[in-house]
């Protein structure tokens, strides 16, 4: 691998970043429609509920071709990658990377909690709790045993996976035939190249979208503030306070001791990808941004095999901000209704979360549902507890969705690290700002990097 050429740093917009408008970043733009959005739900809380089918069209727009770009990149990566023992490596220590840090997620979560203790002198007599409310959630969860969640991963037919969202299956599939196009050698490779090129025109369908991320802001927030407003917030805030607190620490503490470990810096990384985690902040969508994540993580010199390989799977097995938000809920049940919970008894609730977090992937609203799953299987907490969740469980879901997301961004840069397919010329160049402002995706400056 080469450094950042000549070629890239022409690229359109280079000589003009500095007299560029504020108000044309991106970043900019959803701050704004984040602020005029809470304005908007507080002021006129009934218009800002209508506001919502702005947001679920542009999610609904990304996510449907997210499992297409999920597919292609894997299993491009994979036949680029050509050598199954480099495939199996890439893989292996990514799901060591990946259940080494969410058990790390869910440990601090279990002591932030006991610390805090964000439930305690509530005093709520667990007889007086509404299961009914929950009970969908509870049902829908029944059924995310190991077994189910391993037979989840096989598709009934991959036109089908693809057509319902589910990633797990398609990344399955997508492995699958990834090492079908290495045993079909030159052929395959002809293959992957023109896959490849229809996967550039699928990115190029989400640069498009990206045009009204700052409106699908807006009309989040105005929904979640119109529908839930800021008095939900003092009820059970210092619990919201507790998940995003840790949140917080567990990516600038967690991560930035990895990075030290991996001469990385978290910082010059979220300032990267500071639109991205805006948009699933207020979306409460980190899926959503999977093809914008592949195209900047090509950009900022990580291979294309690592990043087509790892991100997709981040997302399956590598949910740092639910497990924290999973420790969290389960402690402010039992503190809220004065049930104890013994050493051994949370150890065993940390068990169960492993299993519980990964087999919610993929399902909307997987961190309530997975909550859902877990209370049950400890049958220790009342079910109905998971009522005193929902008021703000909206405001939850936006830092896990940004945790969870930039910890698989993280995480590809890390294992691309790790396996010496970072290009550290690149990478410095664009976290110091020089390649700001070249085109997200395009194919001859994506690729330029690798060759």
């Amino acid at each position: 691998m080469t450094g950042l050429r000549a070629a890239d740093t022409e690229a359109p917009g280079w000589h003009a970043a500095s007299s560029r408008s504020p108000l044309r970043k991106l970043y900019v733009q959803v701050l704004i429609a984040i602020v005029v959005g809470i304005l908007l739900g507080h002021f006129y809380p009934s218009l800002g509920v209508e506001m919502k089918p702005i947001s679920d069209g542009f999610i609904r727009l990304i996510r449907a071709v997210v499992p297409l770009i999920i597919f292609a990149t894997v299993a491009v990566g994979i036949a680029k990658m050509g050598d199954m023992r480099r495939v199996g490596v890439v893989g292996l220590r990514a799901i060591i990377y990946f259940e080494v840090v969410s058990t790390l997620a869910l440990f601090i979560g279990l002591i932030v909690g006991n610390l805090i203790q964000p439930g305690a002198g509530l005093h709520i007599d667990p007889a007086h709790l509404d299961e009914k409310a929950v009970a969908g959630y509870v049902t829908g969860a029944k059924s995310l045993t190991i077994v189910d969640f391993l037979l989840k991963m096989i598709p009934t037919n991959l036109v089908g996976a693809v057509a319902q969202g589910e990633i797990l299956p398609v990344l399955v599939m997508a492995v699958l035939f990834g090492f079908a196009l290495c045993h079909l050698g030159e052929r395959g490779q002809r293959l992957a190249g023109l896959i490849d090129d229809i996967t550039q025109a699928l990115f190029g369908i989400v640069r498009i979208v990206m045009y009204v991320a700052p409106l699908a802001a807006f009309g989040a927030m105005a929904f979640t503030i119109g529908k839930f407003g800021f008095g939900m917030l003092g009820n059970l805030g210092w619990l919201l306070a507790s998940v995003y607190l840790t949140s917080i620490l567990f990516v600038l503490i967690v991560f930035g001791l990895i990075a030290r470990i991996f001469d990385l810096s978290v910082w010059k990384i979220i300032r990267y990808f500071k639109d991205e985690l805006l948009i699933a902040f207020s979306a409460t969508s980190g899926e959503a941004m999977i093809p914008r994540s592949i195209s900047k993580l090509e950009r900022m010199g990580c291979s294309q095999e690592t990043v087509g390989l790892v991100l997709p799977t981040g997302f399956s097995f590598n949910t740092d901000g639910t497990a924290i938000y999973m420790t969290l809920a389960v402690l402010f049940i039992a503190q809220a209704t004065d049930i104890h919970l013994t050493i051994g008894q949370q150890l065993t609730m940390l068990f169960v979360m492993l299993f519980t977090s990964k087999g919610a992937a993929g399902i909307a609203g997987a961190g309530f549902v997975a909550l859902a799953a877990t209370l049950p299987a400890l049958g220790i907490l009342p079910v109905g507890g998971l009522a005193l969740l929902l008021g703000v469980e909206r405001f939850m879901s936006e830092i896990r969705a940004v945790t969870n997301l930039f910890s698989n961004i993280f995480a590809t840069v890390v294992i691309a690290r790790w396996m010496g397919e970072l290009d550290d010329d690149r990478l410095n160049i664009v976290l110091d700002g020089g390649a700001e402002d070249e085109p997200l995706v395009d194919p001859a400056l994506a690729r330029g990097a690798h060759s």
